[in-house]
């Protein structure tokens, strides 16, 4: 049997002992570790729960799959959802063959579009019950006559935050789960953000709250060999997006997207720490080619825009599987760079950005960089914000305020120099080869993902691409200028 156990955790940024963190005790995440892979630097397409997942899911970025913001939240105020055409990965198990299955936090949609067999969506904290529940799913597995392989997603609500000020949900006891208190004096203040108190007190609860993720890992695997599936099951875990606090969740700096990946597979040489780089666009076309379908990854996607035949492009997903890859301990050059797409986290978090990570350097290109760089809710009323823009410095880690708010329609980082990404050297002349060699494979990724918010001259060339094609001329330029409307000299004759 070639069954799969995916593991997502919430707002789990490098926070392991396996990541190189000395202060935050995860002892079963670290041994899973050390009996598998773990990807050193494996990067989310999006810093934002259900776009993450949808990515996932799909093995597409957002702006290919629709999930382009958060599925609900407790205010009602938004509801972004995948496309009805997309195949996600239940759909596609399904099909196969497959019994799926889904425990505790779920955070995509619509149903239609994710039918997993078995759903069973909560928000609770008892990593227990999560550990119970896929006992039954896995009982469920074994009494069925037809003996068929498995796929389940177990999503845990921690390490979020919860609706409280500064709370991650530690504020309830849950039987046969310890919990553990750290001392904010004693935490480690990453370089993200700035040392003072409210941050270590909310850092404290954080690790709390990992603490106990953590425990809810052995649980399950603990079940997952009381039914006999340890020496016949992949196992992936990871994060959604980085930690819950401003200049990381959100953002496409590292701090959001850089994620733990440990993947254990049956067999295979164990404590292997690999450096290649690998995205979320890649965990779906792993599993399919665990399963023995990796020929699904090769069948073409439905059109953007309603199926225009004009719009087609590389019509097919872009990841592939890191199966073979999977005992490398040195960098290969085919494994090399990473992109990934935000647009929304809520509905009124509207900052579409696309990456390009590669080893040396990271590129941005913020299409909406006119707009005040906006602030999810929970990250807004936090009290580590809030003691942050109040202290003396009034800095975010080594980044000014001002820096994080206000950005210009392009970075580009100096990752050997500044890990931060604080100084941005878009303009500096002595990048300026690097930067048009970023953007230009940047804009060929857009094209080839067929991403909407490919802009000219402020406008999405997605939408008039009739108009383009008819001979209307346009600048090149990436916004409109005001001060020089005019588009006489245009030279865009081209869509894609």
């Amino acid at each position: 049997m070639k069954n799969i156990l995916l593991i997502i955790a919430d707002d789990l940024g490098r926070n392991l002992g396996v990541c190189g963190e000395t202060c935050i005790k995860t002892p079963n995440l670290d041994k899973l570790a050390a009996q598998g892979t773990y990807f050193d630097m494996a990067f989310a397409s999006t810093a934002s729960c259900s776009g993450s997942r949808s990515v996932i899911q799909t093995g597409l970025h957002t702006h290919e799959n629709g999930q382009i913001g958060l599925l609900r939240g407790f205010t009602g105020l938004h509801y972004f959802t995948t496309f009805d055409h997309v195949e996600s990965s239940p759909k596609l198990f399904n099909e196969i063959g497959y019994t799926t299955g889904i425990i505790n936090k779920v955070h995509v949609g619509p149903d239609s579009v994710y039918p997993w067999h078995w759903r069973e969506e909560s928000a609770t904290r008892d990593v227990a019950w999560t550990a119970e529940r896929a006992a039954a799913f896995f009982s469920s597995v074994n009494e069925d006559p037809d003996k068929k392989p498995f796929f389940l997603t177990v999503g845990y609500i921690d390490p979020h935050r919860d609706h409280t000020r500064g709370g991650f949900g530690n504020f309830k006891e849950y039987p046969g789960i310890d919990h553990l208190a750290y001392d904010p004096a004693e935490v480690q203040v990453p370089e993200f953000l700035s040392d003072c108190p409210e941050v270590r007190q909310e850092l404290a609860e954080y690790y709390s709250a990992i603490w106990r993720m953590d425990q809810g890992v052995a649980m399950l695997l603990a079940e997952l060999k009381k039914a006999g599936h340890e020496d016949d099951t992949l196992v992936v875990f990871t994060s959604d997006n980085g930690p819950p606090f401003v200049n990381s969740k959100s953002t496409l700096y590292d701090a959001g997207v850089h994620l733990p990946l440990i993947v254990k597979v049956p067999g295979a040489k164990p404590g292997v720490i690999n450096p290649n780089m690998v995205s979320f666009v890649d965990i779906l076309p792993t599993f399919l080619d665990w399963a023995g379908h990796a020929e699904l990854n090769d069948k073409p996607k439905a059109q953007w825009g309603g199926g225009h035949p004009e719009l087609e492009l590389n019509n097919k997903r872009q990841g592939r599987s890191f199966l073979p890859i999977l005992n490398e301990t040195t960098t290969l050059p085919e494994w090399d760079h990473v992109f990934g797409s935000h647009t929304f986290h809520e509905l009124t978090s509207y900052y579409p950005t696309r990456y390009l990570r590669t080893r040396r350097y990271k590129y941005h290109r913020n299409v909406a960089w006119q707009l005040d760089f906006p602030f999810p809710g929970d990250l807004y009323g936090a009290l580590s914000w809030e003691g942050m823009r109040n202290s003396e410095e009034a800095k975010i880690g080594q980044r000014t305020i001002a820096n994080y708010i206000r950005r210009g329609p392009e970075e580009l980082f100096d990752l050997e120099a500044d890990p931060n990404e604080v100084n941005n050297l878009a303009k500096d002349p002595a990048h300026q080869e690097i930067l048009l060699d970023c953007r230009k494979r940047l804009e060929e990724w857009q094209l080839a993902t067929e991403d909407p918010w490919y802009f000219r001259d402020g406008i999405s060339t997605r939408t008039i691409y009739n108009h383009i094609d008819a001979g209307m001329k346009m600048p090149d330029r990436f916004d409109f200028d005001v001060d020089n409307p005019a588009s006489r000299d245009g030279v865009i004759s081209r869509y894609k």
